[in-house]
């Protein structure tokens, strides 16, 4: 399926709904699973229904940079020295932000996985968006510049940003940055094999905001056990390199204090950020990941109550 033109007219909320059930339908496996794997988690949870936001006035705060110049209120500002933004009500709610790594290495499969990285990130993620959904979470794809939203519209938006390959071709392995509104959380799916100070200054962008966040690394069982042996060649993804190695053997016990210090600078970084961090391999069921990030993420969310207007 060819993607729209950048260029063409935006099309109708209703357009635009039937184009994200659309897409959704045009990748049924990973969608099924998803929702499967959300319907066997959800047996051992609770609900969680949260009140319904709208477009409605909420409350007057400071212009901050990422702003535009249209969401200023302009008559109030004129009263001050400072400039002013009339936050909605979906800007002062709770919401979740989630991205999916879309660059070139997650499409790595060895043959000890079931599946390609790509295709289990997207799971967990679709999956975590039903369970949200179905507990009245506010949730957005960061990077899609979508408003959050709940509901099975949102669910078929979240599908939409993770089947349009257009924002793939940017190979791009961090997050993007973005500002977002106050009490949001993020969900980080993706391989995290970037130098680790790169994947720490992303994180700390967001902190700076107050933004909390989680972040799950999705790897290959050949990744983490590196089970090759003999003559071996090692071909990047991502950058034209290739390695011959006679025995691929003797590379192990390196290999694995490479990536156990990875992980540790990984782990420094978002402990001192208040984020959280879990790993994930392909080859084990994506249920418990999914369990423990939902987890997380409530006891976040239940933690953070914003002020209702007028209160």
């Amino acid at each position: 399926m060819r993607p729209p033109s950048d260029n063409a007219p935006h099309a109708p909320a209703t357009g635009l709904r039937e184009q994200a059930e659309t897409l959704a339908e045009a990748l049924p496996p990973l969608v099924a699973e998803a929702e499967h794997v959300a319907r066997t988690v959800a047996q051992g949870l609770h609900g969680r229904r949260r009140a319904g936001t709208g477009e409605t006035f909420w409350q007057y705060r400071r212009f901050r940079e990422g702003d535009t110049a249209s969401s200023v209120d302009w008559r109030h500002s004129a009263r001050t020295r400072h400039l002013y933004v009339r936050e909605k009500e979906w800007e002062a709610a709770e919401s979740v932000w989630i991205w999916r790594d879309g660059s070139a290495s997650m499409d790595y499969a060895s043959d000890f996985a079931p599946c390609r990285k790509r295709d289990r990130a997207t799971v967990l993620a679709l999956a975590l968006s039903s369970l949200l959904v179905q507990g009245g979470e506010n949730i957005a794809p960061l990077g899609s510049g979508a408003q959050p939203s709940t509901g099975r519209t949102a669910f078929h938006r979240m599908a939409h940003a993770m089947l349009d390959r257009r924002e793939d071709t940017a190979l791009e392995s961090l997050p993007p940055p973005q500002h977002l509104p106050r009490y949001a959380q993020i969900v980080l799916i993706g391989d995290f094999l970037s130098p680790a100070e790169e994947i720490a200054a992303r994180i700390r962008s967001y902190a700076s905001e107050g933004i909390k966040g989680h972040l799950i690394q999705v790897l290959d069982p050949a990744e983490e056990d590196l089970p090759f042996s003999g003559r071996t060649e090692f071909e990047g993804i991502e950058e034209e390199t290739r390695l011959m190695v006679g025995r691929a053997e003797s590379l192990r016990s390196a290999y694995h204090k490479r990536l156990a210090t990875h992980r540790s600078h990984i782990e420094e970084a978002v402990q001192r950020l208040n984020f959280t961090f879990a790993t994930h391999r392909t080859d084990r069921p994506p249920h418990h990941a999914l369990l423990a990030l939902y987890g997380a993420l409530s006891g976040a969310l239940d933690a953070v109550q914003p002020p209702r207007a007028g209160g």
